[in-house]
């Protein structure tokens, strides 16, 4: 049984609000190695509770809670280096989905966080799962235990 102080300090959390995801998020997206970055460019990272109609409509999800995240952009297989790239690369993460998830799984928060960051900008730039793997393996190296 837990102490009444760890109880307590457990009562006294709440879910975090957009600004503590977006630190949590840059955090995570610090803790990518180099080489991760480097595909990036100017990446933007954007947190919104939930996709908006249009996104779940084209993504085919059924609820709000079915998409954690969505990267748009120019992945690499798709950059011309003669045309202009107006829109930076984004990944959007999405707040509740994303606290729902984590509530219902043995992960820390920061660790959901990492793996749909790493996920969204991974596939888009056409690495394998193996690849993701090793890049989220090598974040938990740099922190370990300390998003949470």
């Amino acid at each position: 049984m837990a102490s009444k102080s760890a109880t307590d300090s457990i009562a006294q959390q709440v879910a975090p609000s957009l600004d503590e995801l977006a630190l949590i998020a840059d955090e995570a997206f610090r803790s990518l190695p180099g080489e991760f970055h480097a595909l990036c460019g100017e990446l933007v990272i954007r947190i919104e509770d939930f996709p908006d109609e249009e996104v779940l409509e084209e993504m085919g999800c059924e609820t709000d809670y079915d998409l954690l995240g969505l990267f748009t952009g120019t992945g690499l297989a798709q950059q011309n280096p003669s045309a202009p790239n107006v829109m930076p690369n984004m990944v959007f993460l999405y707040r509740r989905p994303i606290i729902d998830y984590w509530a219902e799984h043995e992960e820390t928060l920061g660790a959901v966080v990492t793996h749909v960051l790493v996920h969204e900008i991974g596939h888009h730039f056409g690495l394998s799962d193996d690849d993701m793997a090793r890049i989220e393996m090598a974040a938990d190296a740099v922190q370990p235990g300390t998003m949470q």
